[in-house]
């Protein structure tokens, strides 16, 4: 079984990764790395060329984005600060009387070395709704997949990993690894 480092600080990430990823050994490292700026793709991609550089051998990084429609792809990859300084019951209502439509971006950055660094994406489309669900993944409770009627917090992680984002984005990866 091959081993991968995921480098990450949420168990979450990891159990989803461990998940999907079952022919690897999927082993984490959670070190600290800066909070960049830039596209999706931008910033999983300088990610994983800092945790190589940190750690010195082939990693990858996961991140995830939360685009709206109606503010042109925002918060996208910013949604953490997003969720940090509006919160998860406001961030609804910012888009009263706008577009609902929105999509679940998870981007892995794969640093096989130096200077070979991949990325890989998987997308979801659906839309805003009020709050409800566990708080597995805080903006998950307010994400409803397009022809669904539950929010990815209200569904079974088994659910979940059949259709998300991130099961898309780890398939590419799975792809590329074999």
């Amino acid at each position: 079984m091959a081993k991968l480092i995921f480098v990450t600080g949420n168990k979450n990430k990891l159990e989803e990764a461990r998940m999907i990823l079952r022919n690897h050994d999927v082993v984490n490292e959670n070190i600290n790395l800066l909070e960049l700026q830039g596209s999706a793709e931008e910033i999983v991609l300088a990610k994983a060329k800092l945790a190589f550089e940190k750690l010195g051998v082939p990693c990858f990084v996961e991140d995830t984005s939360l685009s709206f429609d109606a503010w042109n792809g925002l918060p996208g990859p910013y949604i953490k600060d997003f969720l940090k300084f509006v919160g998860v019951e406001k961030l609804p209502s910012l888009l009263d009387g706008q577009e609902l439509s929105a999509e679940a971006v998870s981007s892995i950055g794969f640093a096989r070395s130096k200077s070979e660094i991949f990325c890989f994406q998987g997308r979801v489309r659906g839309k805003i709704v009020s709050v409800g669900g566990s708080d597995r993944f805080e903006w998950d409770r307010i994400f409803m997949p397009k022809g669904f009627d539950k929010r990815f917090s209200e569904m079974t992680i088994n659910e979940k990993n059949t259709i998300s984002h991130r099961r898309r984005a780890f398939e590419k990866f799975n792809e590329f690894l074999d």
